[in-house]
């Protein structure tokens, strides 16, 4: 597993002592009557609560319980008030291991959850899974040609968590998506050069040929299983070479 770097320690602690009260009231909303919650209609309170929102993406990998909520609730407070007698820098060192030991955690079950997925994928009609472990299934035919790992591609894509839930898409920003063929996840370099221009293809990737137990945060978990619509609009050869 990859060492969390100084900064970004320092940067998730600035996180942890910024966003306790978002989180917290967000864990009070839920069981409480909607009756009684504080409607937002000043555009500061809107603002503020957007950033803790904000903040709040870089504890997601705690996992926090109710409890530790609670405890980074007091520490929030101690430290505006000035309060705290805490070195920052003595306990780095443990927020660091318990990010990596729960993010590995989460990932793990994440991984263990996306199998099924895996089997379902594979079991359509119409998908290949390749030895990598990647599942191909094509929707459109194409007709032109297929690009090699040094070419750069022009798509269309949609990508899916195993929840269904979109966390990406180029159709949605109505702006097609262009890049080097081997700068790119695995998964999209195998796949994509499987296609034809022309053609809509469903690659589904496990965690290995994706983002891997990191993920990438805050819209994909460690360890996710991802699903991917892409459409291969064109092939810009690398220079010196031409389309075949």
């Amino acid at each position: 597993m990859r060492h969390i770097p100084r900064i970004a320690a320092t940067l998730l602690l600035v996180g942890l002592t910024s966003v306790l009260p978002a989180c917290a009231q967000d864990k009070e909303a839920a069981s409480a009557d909607a009756s009684q919650e504080k409607p937002m209609t000043d555009s500061a309170d809107k603002t503020f609560f957007a950033m803790g929102v904000a903040m709040a993406q870089n504890l997601s990998q705690f996992n926090l319980s109710d409890e530790e909520l609670a405890q980074l609730q007091e520490g929030l407070k101690a430290g505006v008030k000035g309060t705290s007698d805490i070195n920052i820098q003595e306990y780095l060192p443990q927020i660091q291991a318990m990010a990596q030991e729960r993010a590995a955690a989460a990932a793990e079950k994440e991984k263990a959850a996306g199998t099924g997925y895996l089997d379902q994928k594979a079991a359509e009609a119409g998908a290949t899974k390749t030895e990598s472990g990647l599942i191909y299934k094509q929707i459109t035919a194409g007709t032109g040609a297929s690009p090699k790992a040094t070419d750069t591609v022009k798509v269309h894509y949609t990508g899916k968590l195993r929840d269904g839930k979109v966390f990406d898409s180029s159709v949605e920003r109505g702006q097609p998506a262009t890049f080097p063929l081997n700068r790119v996840i695995p998964c999209w370099t195998e796949g994509v050069a499987l296609m034809k221009v022309g053609e809509k293809a469903e690659l589904t990737c496990p965690a290995d040929l994706a983002y891997g137990e990191r993920g990438a945060p805050p819209n994909i978990p460690g360890g996710a299983v991802l699903t991917f619509e892409v459409e291969l609009l064109d092939i810009m050869p690398a220079e010196g070479t031409a389309a075949q």
